[in-house]
């Protein structure tokens, strides 16, 4: 099974995860991109499989919830259920949602996802997706980037245990915006048989946007001093996070258990950011079609 799910990761190139901010609504949603989530055994599968489909259930629990990797003051885990499609044609479609255990309502967002993703070269070490996904928000007051339209380009080493993605993503309903993200990986195989397999596979993020930030100025209007606020766009770092997953895969089920690790960066009149941290862990189980 864990051959078929290294496949279906590897085509989809999705699982890209919005959680809406709700106190800045100027701020750009937290991306938590897992695009290209490689195996070694993907050699001899691109050679051997030429026509398949898949369906993937999953559920990921983090343990804390941070917006762009930022404390908003509130102590509450989330849960992200995805059903996942994927076609050897390179088109892949998902449904997904996200759980908040203090928000009201706790249902916060659902994401349907479709898109076409291919390997591409002689030895399809490159990788490359385009897909549109429509947020449908359960309050109405977090409606800013209700669409995003995705493009994603991958490559990985020969031996397929190391790799880099880029993405970009742009955010457009109420307001628009635009975010650049890139994720590497080393995948280290740790315990490795014909149906059960057990990695370590360190991961580095790094998210930059166009931000809107509210700036204040102090002048002095015929003797009298008043407050001026301007908005200001600006294009940066938004937050940088490393991953250390644990992943084991028995026959068709699988199970992912990690600690991540936040840095996000100041913007604007932002100051005094601590680094964040949360565990994660999630269950998938693929139905082979």
């Amino acid at each position: 099974m864990k051959k078929y799910l290294a496949l279906l990761l590897w085509f989809s190139g999705l699982f890209f995860v919005y959680a809406q901010e709700p106190v800045k609504e100027k701020e750009i949603d937290n991306l938590i991109d897992e695009l290209f989530m490689e195996d070694a055994v993907i050699n001899e599968l691109t050679a051997s499989l030429n026509n398949f489909q898949f369906l993937y259930i999953s559920a990921t629990f983090n343990s804390d919830t941070y917006f762009s990797g930022r404390d908003i003051g509130i102590d509450q885990y989330n849960i992200t259920p995805q059903i996942t499609y994927a076609h050897s044609n390179g088109i892949f479609a998902s449904l997904s949602g996200i759980y908040y255990s203090e928000f009201e309502p706790n249902w916060d967002v659902t994401v349907a996802t479709i898109g076409f993703g291919k390997n591409i070269g002689k030895k399809k070490l490159f990788k490359y997706a385009v897909y549109y996904s429509k947020y449908f928000y359960a309050n109405d007051l977090n409606n800013i980037y209700s669409n995003t339209i995705n493009i994603g380009l991958g490559v990985r080493n020969k031996k397929r245990n190391i790799g880099t993605q880029l993405s970009g993503a742009y955010l457009f309903g109420e307001d628009q915006s635009f975010e650049i993200a890139s994720r590497s990986f080393i995948d280290f195989n740790l315990i490795k048989t014909n149906k059960t397999s057990l990695k370590f596979k360190p991961q580095l993020s790094i998210i930059a946007g166009k931000q809107t930030i509210e700036l204040a100025r102090i002048v002095n209007q015929q003797g009298q001093l008043s407050t001026q606020y301007t908005e200001d766009d600006v294009f940066d770092l938004i937050n940088t996070q490393i991953n250390l997953p644990l992943l084991y895969s028995t026959n068709s089920f699988d199970f992912e258990a990690g600690y991540n690790i936040n840095f996000p960066n100041a913007i604007g009149d932002e100051s005094n950011l601590k680094n964040t941290g949360f565990f994660n862990f999630s269950i998938g189980y693929l139905i082979d079609l």
